[in-house]
């Protein structure tokens, strides 16, 4: 199946292990490949995603890893962005370090990795995500060191 024929139903109902098929790869290029395979409205969803995180992080790098898109800053990965049956899952890397803390828990990321489930373009809340993107690049990122 190529990345074209991905519909609602075949992408994984859950947090349980690769969100898709795609594979790892650092930089925008694959990044936004991995967005473009995914149907609407998870495409739209984690567009907005990327755009807001493009603009709350002027050192924004990306990564696919894992068949979800990966964010940083610095020297590690901070948040994933991936799609999912029904919604698209946001998880901050240490989230439970945020204030206040995201409300989802995901099975297999972690125990303080925290997010949200996004099932629509108006369930984000840009300057709550923002807010959470800035603060989670102060604390240590997968792969990263402990930043100052």
């Amino acid at each position: 199946m190529t990345s074209r024929e991905i519909d609602n139903t075949s992408l994984p109902e859950a947090m349980t292990g690769r969100a898709s098929p795609a594979k790892a790869a650092v930089g925008d290029k694959p990044v936004f490949a991995y967005i473009a395979s995914l149907p609407q409205p998870q495409r739209g969803i984690a567009e907005a995603v990327d755009a807001l995180a493009a603009k709350t992080l002027p050192d924004l790098q990306r990564s696919v890893k894992w068949g979800m898109a990966y964010y940083g800053v610095g020297d590690g990965w901070c948040f994933s962005c991936g799609g999912f049956a029904g919604h698209v899952k946001l998880m901050f890397v240490n989230g439970a370090a945020l204030e206040p803390v995201p409300p989802v828990a995901p099975v297999g990321m972690g125990k303080s990795t925290r997010g949200v489930e996004l099932e629509s373009l108006d369930d984000i809340d840009e300057d709550q995500l923002a807010a959470w993107m800035k603060q989670v690049t102060s604390v240590p990122g997968v792969g990263g060191k402990k930043r100052p």
